[in-house]
This record gives structure tokens, sequence and C-alpha cells, in this order.
């Protein structure tokens, strides 16, 4: 789990800072890199859409790094948005832990 107070770097924020502007780059330059629609760059770099596992493989190629780098910035914002906003908290608290023993013999009886 995710245990922290501080919110992690958004999918947007590390599009923007770490990649587009150290690479002098626009988002219609890189919808065009990538061929994905300039709404769709638009709406990530203003963390108004979550990356795909298309989307991390479209731009791990374009910038030379993994898919895994964008989805688990992806998993590590979502994660801590779950554990940070109330009302999502509170339904995640709602959920009662399956007992040992009924893994067990679960387990030993399929």
């Amino acid at each position: 789990m995710l245990d922290t107070k501080r919110k992690p770097v958004t999918v947007g924020e590390m599009l923007m800072e770490e990649f587009m502007e150290p690479l002098n780059i626009t988002q219609i330059e890189l919808a065009e890199k990538t061929g994905l629609p300039r709404k769709h760059i638009n709406e990530l770099c203003r963390n108004r859409r979550a990356i795909t596992a298309d989307t991390a493989l479209i731009l791990g190629r374009v910038f030379g790094n993994s898919a895994d780098f964008w989805l688990n910035t992806q998993r590590r914002t979502d994660l801590w948005e779950a554990m940070n906003t109330p009302k999502r908290l509170s339904r995640i608290q709602r959920a009662k832990p399956i007992r040992k023993s009924y893994k067990l013999n679960h387990a030993l009886t399929a």
C-alpha cells in the first residue's frame, strides 16, 4: 500500500515537467509523435485522463522508457487518491477480510 500523506507525482506532471518541457515539445508535437489525438494528450497533461496499457506502451516507445514506468506512475496516483478520499476510503474500509480458516478449508476441498 501507499503509506504517504504527500500526493505522488501524477502522470500529467511527469509528462509535462520531466519530458515535454526539457525536450521543448508542445502537446501538438507530442500528439504527432505518438499518433494520439491532441485532445488525448491535453487530457493526460491536465490529469483528466488515466494512462492505459496502450498509451503507456506508446509513451514508452516515444520517450525510450518502459510502459511499466507510466503504469506505475498512474498506479501510485490511483492508490493515493483511493486512500485519501474520505468517501472512497470509507467504502474500502467496509470490506471484511476472509477468515484464514475459510481460505485453508476452501483450498483443501478445491
